[in-house]
């Protein structure tokens, strides 16, 4: 077996972890909103604490991995992890499962950030690609079991039982770990970046409760003004900060190279539109329609086995028709196929649902795989932690807007109704489209791309190339 895939499946017990428990939670929401006695909306906070313990954390793991080793990073990044998943297994009240997911998310900004810097550090250039789509296929079997596993769990026990799985998963991940991954780290350490990262902690960490504090009346609207108005402040204060320092946190010079810059900018549109559909899915099917837990899960799970058939035609398919082509055109198929999850009704075909939702993760996947991968194409070997790290955060950060993007839309056009009921038919269907049409914006950036652009991870030939 080569190093780079023995490598790649072992990071992909942490990301299985990782996106199960993503998935399971996303599924559940309804049923832990009864159980708490909350509004359905207000767990967006139980999504959105975890991914601003990565947001914040995530900066730094580049620079630990390089300070204290990748195999002692990664292996304490786990047990926390899942220390945070017994945790919100034992919450009984919203605020404690908000901060329990926080320690989650202190474990998973080290755990799968770490993983795919030790596995872009192992592996050639021209197989890049092929490395990222082996680590993601055992990482997508998260994302199909997860819905399946989580709405049996929610419906026919209990849904504290969907993180304590988590615990044999996260023991196997750290044994392998420890028995299979070198404990790679730089010879000559960057000094820590401990103002930048006091900086773009506060401002990550209040933009995003902001975001996740507006509407329903979770937060007073002063508070809310304020949280989001200090996040910006804070980040303005980095930028400042960035430009005057040697040794940046997040190095903004980085958005200097046109691939990595089209990989963020545009990363970080298409993932405000996806990063809805966790959201917005499940409360559709089972507040909406009606249905139960279960009968969700055995409907979302479908998108998953798109992703996951995609994950084998990747390399093929971007050395045929190139990152530039794919990107411009797969996110506005992206795009389009997520509006159409708006159209859904009760009385919609199933195999009609099921083929549109097969579809959407076929195409958001390569869209996914080419955005993660084109971003390391001219990215020097002595810059990855730091452009892992930078991309890791806009990944973060702009999934976390979707999700309150998701929850605002609902409430807006709530608002327009004589009721006043965010999970009325028609209200999820506007808020389709609207997301829909975000990602589909990310091909204004795409279309900036050089025409041969990540050919060399790729491996495909250009018209300068000899025959």
């Amino acid at each position: 077996m080569p190093r780079y895939l023995l490598v790649a499946l072992i990071v992909a017990c942490a990301a299985f972890m990782e996106n199960l428990d993503a998935t399971v939670i996303s599924t559940s929401l309804p049923a832990i909103a009864a159980d708490l006695g909350e509004d359905p909306i207000a767990l967006k906070l139980a999504m959105t604490s975890y991914l601003f313990s990565l947001a914040v954390f995530i900066p730094v793991s580049g620079w630990a991995a390089d300070r204290f080793g990748a195999r002692t990073i990664f292996c304490a990044a786990i047990i926390v992890f899942t220390g945070g998943s017994v945790l919100c297994g034992f919450s009984s009240t919203l605020p404690e499962l908000v901060g329990a997911r926080v320690i989650q998310g202190i474990g998973g900004a080290m755990m799968v950030p770490v993983g795919r810097l030790v596995l872009l550090r192992s592996v050639a250039r021209a197989d890049i690609v092929r490395a990222l789509a082996y680590l993601m296929v055992p990482a997508l079997l998260g994302p199909v079991t997860g819905p399946i596993l989580g709405g049996f769990i929610t419906t026919y026990f209990h849904w504290r039982w969907i993180f304590w799985i988590n615990v044999p998963i996260g023991v196997l991940g750290l044994c392998l770990a420890l028995l299979y991954i070198e404990n790679l780290r730089e010879d000559h350490v960057r000094p820590l970046d401990s103002r930048g990262f006091l900086l773009s902690g506060l401002g990550l960490g209040t933009l995003i409760f902001g975001f996740a504090g507006a509407g329903r009346g979770l937060v007073p609207p002063a508070i809310i003004f304020s949280l989001i108005a200090s996040g910006a402040l804070f980040l303005g204060l980095y930028l400042r900060h960035a430009r005057r320092t040697e040794h940046p946190l997040l190095d903004l010079k980085l958005l200097a190279i046109p691939t990595f810059r089209a990989s963020v900018l545009g990363g970080a549109l298409f993932r405000i539109g996806i990063g809805s559909l966790p959201f917005l899915l499940p409360l559709m099917l089972q507040i909406g329609f009606g249905m139960t837990p279960f009968q969700s899960g055995t409907i979302t799970f479908i998108a998953s086995v798109g992703a996951l058939l995609m994950k084998t035609t990747a390399t093929p398919i971007l050395r045929l028709f190139g990152f530039r082509f794919i990107l411009i055109y797969d996110v506005l198929l992206s795009g389009a196929i997520l509006a159409t999850y708006g159209l859904f009704t009760p009385s919609t075909p199933l195999i009609l649902m099921l083929g549109l939702l097969l579809a959407g993760g076929f195409f958001r996947s390569l869209a996914f795989t080419s955005i993660n991968a084109i971003a390391y194409a001219d990215i020097k070997t002595e810059l990855m932690s730091q452009a892992t790290s930078f991309a890791s955060v806009a990944q973060q950060l702009s999934l976390s807007i979707g999700i309150a993007v998701a929850a605002g839309l609902l409430q807006v056009f709530a608002a327009l109704t004589p009721n006043g009921d965010p999970f009325t038919p028609a209200n999820f269907r506007w808020a389709f489209i609207a997301v829909g049409l975000i990602s589909a914006s990310s091909a204004l950036v795409f279309r900036h791309l050089a025409p041969d652009a990540g050919a060399e991870l790729a491996n495909r030939r250009t018209n300068d190339d000899p025959p």
